[in-house]
């Protein structure tokens, strides 16, 4: 903005009654929280806070403001959304509201707070770091009294929403022992990508903390490991160790017990994911949301003995269900769609219009590739018979329409061989999937020397 824009801007929060200029303030520093136009509302806010200081000396940039700065140690833990969520995982959702109630509730800690922050002589200073440790301990006891059992606990109806509510003490628990999560995280490599006994015993050393171990802290310390892991779905290796067994129920006995059901968790969203992404076509991805399941529910299968009528035992066998269901109703639509772009019609059949559209011949070649990537993870995702005889189905039909079509061009009716020509366009692009590009160029060749021969027919016939 120029010098001009940027006074009219000041002169025009300078006009506003004192009330305004604090709503017009809390609304920026929450929109900034929700992620909402950042550098538009740090700039507005740097400016009136140089017209509520009553000097446009005084303005200082401000990348963070008080909410950021309290909860950014939380980040690594904060998910979208404001549905379920898995041990050792907060809603980001959770933040604005509870914060809310920390204004309401402790409102001469939330003022010193802003006020240290304010007159700090530049974010990221020794100061504000004080700051924000010394204000959440203070927040960590008020959420752990609120949420404590008896009269204490009356307040919590007024945080917010239910996820908030349900959130609160997870979020407690976490700011009371930030230098201790801070810790381990710094102690951990960047990636474990072969999580073996002596990364186990490494990483049992780190954890082996008294604040760390207890039973609302463990999945966050359990989660800052998880994501390290090359292969989340590993960390029951550490329970596996802790319990000195692959037993479900001494695993279980453990407090690393809690890390099973969060690898189950975690391959739950694998699954969701994959039936999200194949619903809206994006099959980009398949592959490695694929992988990921497969990976995930053979590893817990071979190195976890878990009980079919187990808590453990019945989400497994949803979660398989869940991708055999997803995976079977996509895998037996390909063939149909495939016919219905090669079947051969009848010449009374195909008009000067007709036409094959790309985007159908490159969703469905796209499909081919997923079945064909389905094949090789089958058997752990319970898909095996339903993809090996499709696959099988699919290459016998394209290589027989495929020569078909080839020769369908030799016609000389220049009128069905424009969509006969699109046809194979497609057969070759589809054999390209199924067989390599040494057949495809085989058939592109054998579609174009047939070409050759009808283009010759009238010169011939003169």
């Amino acid at each position: 903005m120029s010098k001009t824009s940027i006074d009219r801007l000041r002169d025009y929060l300078a006009q506003l009654p004192p009330q305004s200029q604090a709503l017009l303030m809390r609304e920026y520093e929450r929109a900034i929280a929700r992620g909402e136009d950042v550098a538009v509302a740090n700039f507005v806010l740097d400016q009136l806070r140089g017209v509520v200081r009553g000097s446009p000396d005084a303005v200082r940039p401000r990348a963070e403001d008080a909410t950021r700065l309290v909860f950014r140690s939380v980040e690594p833990f904060l998910v979208e959304g404001v549905g379920s969520v898995r041990p050792g995982q907060i809603r980001r959702a959770s933040l604005l509201p509870i914060w809310q109630w920390l204004e309401r509730d402790a409102p001469d800690a939330v003022a010193a707070f802003e006020n240290a922050i304010t007159v700090s002589p530049e974010p990221g200073a020794a100061e504000i770091e004080r700051a924000v440790r010394k204000f959440q301990q203070a927040a960590a006891d008020l959420i752990i009294k609120t949420t404590a059992p008896g009269p204490n606990g009356r307040n919590i109806a007024r945080i917010g929403p239910p996820h908030a509510v349900e959130d609160l003490p997870a979020l407690g628990a976490v700011l009371k022992v930030r230098e201790p999560l801070d810790a381990l995280a710094a102690k951990l490599p960047s990636v474990l990508r072969a999580f073996g006994d002596s990364q186990i015993a490494s990483v049992n050393s780190s954890l082996n903390i008294p604040a760390l171990v207890t039973p609302q802290v463990l999945p966050f310390a359990l989660s800052l490991v998880m994501q390290r892991l090359a292969a989340p779905w590993q960390i029951i290796r550490l329970a596996v160790k802790i319990a000195a067994s692959d037993d479900e129920i001494r695993v279980a006995a453990t407090p690393y017990g809690v890390a099973v059901t969060m690898a189950l968790a975690d391959l739950t969203q694998v699954a969701h994911h994959l039936r999200s992404d194949i619903k809206r076509g994006k099959f980009d991805s398949a592959p490695e949301h694929l992988k990921a399941a497969h990976d995930g529910v053979r590893g817990l299968r071979t190195e976890l003995d878990m009980r079919n009528d187990s808590v453990w035992g019945r989400h497994m066998a949803a979660i398989r269900v869940e991708i055999s269901s997803t995976l079977q109703s996509e895998i037996e639509s390909v063939p149909g769609r495939v016919r219905r772009l090669l079947r051969q019609r009848a010449d009374k059949d195909i008009s000067p219009t007709s036409h094959i559209d790309p985007v159908d011949v490159d969703e469905t070649a796209a499909l081919i590739d997923f079945a064909a990537v389905c094949r090789t993870y089958a058997s752990e995702l319970a898909i095996n018979e339903v993809t090996l005889r499709t696959y099988s189905d699919l290459q016998q039909y394209v290589e027989k329409s495929t020569e078909s079509l080839v020769q369908s061009l030799r016609t000389g009716d220049a009128r069905v061989r424009a969509y006969r020509q699109m046809q194979v366009g497609a057969a070759i692009r589809f054999c390209e999937v199924l067989f390599g590009t040494e057949y495809a160029a085989l058939m592109s060749r054998a579609a174009e020397n047939a070409s050759v021969v009808v283009e010759r027919k009238p010169s011939r016939a003169g």
